[in-house]
């Protein structure tokens, strides 16, 4: 989409010459170069080809919010150190709905303007390649400013964030894109009648001047845009133990906290169900955060996988254990698949989904607990998927083919999960889970894509699967199903829908495990 350019700085810089650039309020040089030139304002990803940037990455972003209880503003600083890869007479940032105050690249005022989504910045000198560079934004955010997409969840006491896709860069200017995850520190300032949290572990607390309170928190483990948590609001935090001695950190509303303990107290089981079967939970910290909002309309989702903190509605969380706890595995899955290993485009969202599903699907089933069919077993729910196959691949393309517009399809959730039960009839039990762990040990803290996990499945089964994959994974007919040769797939009529299928639903409202 694109969206009325808001000019912050002159339209265009002269790139290939010496000019004077007056930008907010502060005079910048842009030295020629021969050989540099701007940065594609692309990361060319099948499903969102505008998120991106190219001719950099990002080692680490330090976001320093302060937020008044006042005017509900944010006023925010965004410190991001990169990497180029190509020499850059200009580079650009994700960015949407943010007012942006001045722009310095290495301490020296930059030209800077927005345009679409992006912010292109032009700094005094050319950047050459394979150089650090240091990027550093002021501006000020809304959290309820209207925009065609936005993270920003505004609560009665605050906010919380939900970037997933393509949403982190209306919170701050970003390279918004899971295949270029970075360490991240957060410094948020509240009143001290607040509580503010973020992603990673508190590493300090100071008290200010004027009632207010400034936490810091640090990532030890790179993170994708798309999974950044921060919060502000009339929260209570809190501690318990997880296995090995895990520290696990719920964020409640103080009101409902002692409600919604039954649901908190079900993680130490959850994880170590979970690590039974993928490994040692991969990050510093886990928790649930019930963010302070029971409106509808506040996110349009269950919950989600932001990283060490997952975003949950408080009321959804007050059921009974067999309707919560097949979704809290799903989203603690995600833990490892989706933010250890993150997708390397858009199109390799199965890969989160369909293992999240898959584990989810499983521990409600050992657990006796029917699903929203009634069923009972795995192998049954994969039965009536089986036949679904068809349907879904005309109305959603393959599994692995997704496009913006149905990215979030059940073909991306269950249509995954027949992918792996697939995959596992096929080479056996034990070889699957030896994939699994195969995957998740080679790409650990990075980005992998469909062709990434069909090479490990190869690899570590002593089988070519490749073809086998792909005919799953890419085919527009639903392959025969190994060891089931009694399976049918319903023949596709334009009047044929999946009753439970919510074509169009964003984000996890298609999984299984609800």
């Amino acid at each position: 989409m694109r969206y009325r350019t808001r000019v912050t700085g002159p339209a265009a810089a002269l790139i290939g010459t010496t000019a004077a650039l007056t930008l907010g309020g502060h005079t910048a040089y842009a030295t020629g170069s021969e050989g540099a030139a701007p940065g594609p304002e692309t990361l060319g990803d099948p499903v969102f080809p505008a998120l991106g940037n190219d001719g950099y990455r990002v080692g680490a972003y330090h976001l320093d919010l302060s937020y008044d209880a006042t005017t509900t503003l944010v006023d925010a600083t965004a410190t991001l150190e990169i990497r180029t890869t190509q020499d850059l007479s200009r580079l650009s940032l994700d960015a949407l709905g943010l007012d942006i105050r001045s722009v310095r690249v290495d301490g020296r005022p930059a030209g800077f303007e927005a345009a679409d989504e992006k912010l292109r910045i032009t700094p005094s000198r050319p950047l050459r390649a394979h150089c650090r560079a240091t990027v550093r934004v002021t501006y000020t955010a809304d959290p309820r400013r209207a925009l065609a997409h936005t993270a920003w969840v505004p609560t009665p006491d605050g906010f919380a964030v939900c970037p997933q896709p393509d949403s982190a860069h209306t919170v701050f200017p970003c390279n918004d894109h899971p295949s270029d995850k970075a360490r991240f520190s957060f410094r948020i300032t509240v009143p001290s009648t607040l509580k503010a949290v973020a992603s990673g572990s508190l590493v300090r607390t100071e008290q200010l001047a004027g009632d207010r309170t400034a936490y810091s928190y640090r990532s030890r483990f790179p993170i994708a845009t798309e999974l950044v948590q921060i919060t502000v609001g009339d929260y209570v935090v809190k501690d318990r133990q997880g296995p090995h001695g895990l520290p696990l950190r719920d964020v409640v509303p103080v009101a409902r906290a002692e409600a919604l303990e039954p649901a908190l107290a079900l993680t130490p089981g959850l994880v170590d169900w979970l690590e039974q079967r993928l490994g040692a939970y991969p990050f510093e910290t886990y928790g649930l955060l019930p963010c302070n909002s029971d409106d509808p309309a506040a996110f349009d989702f269950t919950g989600l996988e932001t990283q060490t903190l997952t975003l949950y509605k408080p009321n959804f969380l007050l059921q009974a254990e067999p309707k919560i706890g097949s979704h809290m595995m799903h989203e603690l899955v995600h833990s490892y698949f989706g933010n250890m290993v993150s997708p390397a485009t858009w199109a390799d969202l199965w890969i989160n989904e369909g293992h999240a599903d898959f584990y989810g699907l499983l521990y409600r089933y050992e657990r006796g607990w029917p699903d929203s069919l009634g069923l009972t077993t795995f192998e049954a729910r994969m039965k009536d998927t089986y036949a679904r196959g068809d349907q879904w691949r005309r109305t959603s393309g393959p599994v692995a083919a997704p496009n913006a517009a149905n990215l979030f399809d059940s073909q991306r959730y269950l249509g995954g999960v027949l992918v792996l039960y697939a995959l596992r009839q096929l080479i056996g039990e034990d070889a699957f889970h030896a994939v699994e762990r195969a995957f998740l040990a080679r790409f650990r803290d990075s980005s992998a894509s469909t062709e990434d996990y069909i090479a490990v499945a190869c690899e570590v089964s002593g089988q070519d699967v490749s073809g086998f994959l792909r005919d799953w994974l890419y085919g527009t007919t639903t392959p025969r199903m190994p060891g089931h040769p009694d399976w049918t797939v319903t023949p596709v009529t334009p009047s044929l829908t999946a009753p439970h299928d919510k074509t169009g639903a964003r984000r996890h409202e298609n999984s299984a495990t609800l």
